[in-house]
Parts: C-alpha cells; sequence; structure tokens
C-alpha cells in the first residue's frame, strides 16, 4: 500500500491543476460549511441561515452534507485530471513496462479516491458537530446523533461519484470527452425520471402524489447519478420559513439508492479494470 501512496503522491506533485484545484476544493469546502454565518441577500430581502435552523441538531447533518456535496465536482476534476494524464503523458505503459501491474494501478486509483474522501468526510463532521454544538437552539445527545447516518452517506455518495468518473477517465482516456459524457449521462438520466415520473402522477391529486411518490418503486431512481443523489435529500423544506409556509418535510431513508450505489461503486472498479486489461494500450 505504500508503495502504491508513494508512486500517486510524486505523480501528482508536480502537477499543477492537481494542487490548485485540491487547495480550492478544500479551502470552498470550509466556506459552504460556513456560510449560515453570513447574511444572503435574496430578492431584496435578508436571510440569515443560521435563524432559519440551519445549525439546528438534528438538521444539520441533513444541511451540510447536501451543500458541500454539490462541490464533489471540484474533487472530480482532480481525479478525471489525475487518471487522463496517466494516458495522455504515457505514464501508464511505462509504468507497466517497469512492473506496475493493472490491479495496482487500479489499487493506487482507488487509494488516492479514499483518501481524498475521508479527508473530506472528517472535515465536514469535525465543522458541522462543532458548528451544530455552538449554534443549535438544543445540543440534546439525542438529537445530536439521531441524523448523524448523512456523514456515511456523504462517504458513499462522494465515493461512488469519484469510482464513476474513474471509470469513464479509463474508458474515454480525455478528460473532455469525460465531462462530455458526464453531461450526456446527467441529462439523460433527468429526460428518462422525468417520463417514468409524469407517466405515474399525470392525472393524480396532490395527495395521491406524494403517496405514490413515497411508496411506489422508481426505476430511474436506481441509475448511478440519481442514486447517489437520493442519498442525501434537499434539506431547503426544513428552514423555518417553509416551515411557516405549511411546506412538510418527509424523508424516508433510501435503502434502494444505497444498495444501488454500492452495486454501482463494485461495477465501476470492476469496469475499469476490465478495460485494462483487455486494451492493448
Amino acid at each position: 500500500m505504500m508503495k502504491l501512496l508513494k508512486l500517486e503522491y510524486y505523480k501528482n506533485l508536480n502537477y499543477t491543476p492537481f494542487k490548485v484545484f485540491t487547495i480550492l476544493y478544500f479551502a470552498i469546502l470550509v466556506i459552504f460549511l460556513c456560510i449560515g454565518l453570513i447574511d444572503l441577500k435574496l430578492f431584496g430581502d435578508t436571510i440569515n441561515l443560521k435563524e432559519q435552523g440551519m445549525y439546528n441538531f438534528p438538521e444539520i447533518w441533513n444541511f451540510t452534507t447536501w451543500t458541500v456535496a454539490l462541490l464533489k465536482i471540484f474533487l472530480g476534476l482532480i481525479i478525471v485530471f489525475s487518471i487522463c494524464q496517466e494516458f495522455s503523458n504515457r505514464m501508464f505503459k511505462q509504468n507497466t513496462i517497469d512492473g506496475l501491474s493493472r490491479e495496482e494501478f487500479i489499487g493506487s486509483k482507488l487509494l488516492t479516491i479514499t483518501i481524498f474522501t475521508l479527508i473530506s468526510t472528517i472535515i465536514v463532521f469535525a465543522i458541522t458537530l462543532f458548528l451544530g454544538l455552538q449554534y443549535s437552539t438544543s445540543t440534546e445527545s439525542s438529537l445530536v446523533y439521531k441524523e448523524m447516518f448523512f456523514i456515511g452517506n456523504y462517504f458513499l455518495k462522494l465515493f461512488a461519484f469519484f469510482c464513476f468518473l474513474m471509470f469513464l477517465s479509463i474508458l474515454l482516456r480525455k478528460s473532455v470527452f469525460v465531462f462530455l459524457a458526464f453531461f450526456v449521462i446527467w441529462v439523460g438520466e433527468s429526460i428518462i425520471g422525468g417520463i417514468e415520473s409524469y407517466s405515474k402522477l399525470a392525472g393524480l391529486k396532490a395527495a395521491q402524489r406524494n403517496e405514490v411518490l413515497q411508496n411506489d418503486f422508481f426505476f430511474s431512481k436506481i441509475f448511478p447519478l440519481e442514486s447517489m443523489s437520493n442519498l442525501i435529500p434537499n434539506p431547503m423544506l426544513r428552514l423555518n420559513m417553509a416551515k411557516a409556509l405549511g411546506l412538510k418535510y418527509e424523508f424516508t431513508y433510501p435503502t434502494e439508492s444505497l444498495i444501488a450505489c454500492l452495486i454501482w461503486c463494485v461495477l465501476f472498479i470492476f469496469g475499469s479494470y476490465l478495460i485494462l486489461k483487455k486494451r492493448d494500450w
């Protein structure tokens, strides 16, 4: 393991985009976690998310993990550039000549992905806990730990997303094609999901629609990007202003999405290995 870590370290040490996006990501990550401490201007009104309950337990776990998960594309850029440069600079071929196996190559990339995901998760956990203990209206232990599972969902969401980008990077080898493919898949999933939702909800009353959304199985929910997204729901309905308007936040643990993400991780890792093994680089 140490050999693979050192190999990744020396490969990326002098790669400027890797260092720039790494610093940017973790700096913006901390800023986003503390966004509730500043006043935001929205349509001429001043909104303070801290006063809206963003940092209250147990909601804070949902708010912070959902907010910082929006930044995962920054870390995704690092993963894509790191892998694609292996092929554009012919480093992968040279490494295989020097004795690096396909398994070790995949292992080194998975180590990089895991380390970045773990560091990000630890930072989110530590700052979230600190902000909650400082600004939450209640710090009862039952509330503090009630929704901490969102931290685990955040880790899985990032790890699955980076495995997905690793697979696309090994498959397409050029960062431009990777992001183009990612965009096409994202749009494709959105269109299919919209069609499926419309076919099930068309003609139903509001109460019936809520029942269908909660109880019916949607095939689109097990798609890669959709299943990752479902791990952490949008928490905006948990703000005090949303509650004042009578809007209700309903959450059912996304077991199907959790299982789908785990399966997709295995498929992306195994698929990446098969591509490396079968192609003549």
